[in-house]
């Protein structure tokens, strides 16, 4: 009997994996939850908790992006999330989409990974 072992690469993998991949959570702020009509808020924020929790298990680089907080038009990301992530700075934007945003594009840039899983209001 021939046994074969192959150990896939986790940075050149097409799945996910921790070694190739980050979390990237935009705009989880109350203003923003609580206009989603879709689902419970509850299980939005239990979602979005886990997610926060795994990428922090797997030690996955995160960046954490909020709209308009410094200008006083937004309260910040919710705190079951920063409670989790309470080392993880929010990248404070002023415009809507993110990716309008320099100091954005320059964190996803930071990370140099190929997979970015995205969770955003």
């Amino acid at each position: 009997m021939t046994s074969f072992t192959h150990r896939r690469d986790p940075v050149g993998d097409h799945l996910l994996t921790p070694q190739n991949a980050a979390v990237i959570i935009i705009d989880f702020q109350p203003v923003q939850v609580s206009s989603i009509a879709s689902r419970l808020k509850r299980e939005l924020v239990a979602n979005i908790t886990a997610l926060a929790r795994i990428a922090k298990l797997y030690e996955m680089p995160i960046i954490l992006s909020t709209v308009n907080v410094q200008t006083g038009r937004n309260q910040p990301t919710i705190h079951q999330i920063t409670d989790v992530l309470s080392d993880v700075k929010p990248i404070d934007r002023t415009s809507i989409n993110a990716w309008e945003d320099e100091d954005f594009n320059r964190a996803v840039k930071a990370v140099d990974r190929n997979k970015l899983i995205m969770a955003a209001l």
